[in-house]
């Protein structure tokens, strides 16, 4: 997606090798009219799949998300970092760790929100090494749910997360791709070339 590409080019920060800053655009300040703009393109993508519910992790999933729900007019859920004193213990929960804050959450999803009849789109901001997408795995399989795809707004390519997703038999839709953030400089996969009849 070439709109979000040249946002990351402009907009991103290149901290190390293995962590980019996109908190001008997508997870701190949000920059709407892109947001509109990977909403549409998930939806467009995910359309024939019969989505019945998004599921995100809060904060940063949860701008795309919105904008995807609202298109494929389905209900956004997201999964909870601390358990809030309105939630009972009747929750799926899963344990997840963040590569980049270096710390470990148990997240939860009231069981209300999930069914076993629902097909589930998941979505998140980053994929690096799949912690967040198996965690939202997890609790999908806990409801007896199924999971139809992984959308990701910006895939670090350099890392095992797709690999893995992608050997537990799991569809990823990426929209950046990112190639090498080596010297603080990014690198993106090209996109793939749809052949036609």
């Amino acid at each position: 997606m070439k709109s979000l590409e040249q946002a990351i080019k402009k907009r991103g920060t290149v901290l190390s090798d293995g962590v980019l800053k996109v908190d001008s655009f997508l997870n701190h300040q949000i920059d709407t009219e892109l947001m509109f703009s990977i909403g549409k393109e998930f939806a467009n993508r995910f359309q024939t799949d019969k989505i019945t519910r998004i599921l995100t992790i809060e904060t940063s999933g949860i701008a795309p998300s919105f904008i995807t729900a609202h298109e494929l007019r389905v209900p956004l859920v997201f999964a909870r970092k601390k358990k809030s004193l309105t939630m009972t213990s009747n929750v799926y929960s899963s344990s997840v760790h963040s590569f980049t804050k270096g710390e470990t959450n148990q997240i939860t999803v009231s069981k209300e929100f999930l069914c076993a009849d629902d097909r589930v789109l998941i979505i998140d901001d980053f994929l690096a090494n799949g912690q967040a997408a198996f965690g939202l795995v997890e609790i999908v399989e806990q409801s007896g749910a199924s999971v139809a795809g992984i959308g990701i707004v910006i895939e670090k390519s350099f890392q095992p997360g797709r690999d893995k997703l992608e050997e537990a038999g799991y569809r990823v839709e990426s929209l950046a791709r990112i190639q090498s953030l080596k010297n603080g400089s990014i690198t993106f996969l090209p996109e793939p070339v749809l052949l036609t009849n």
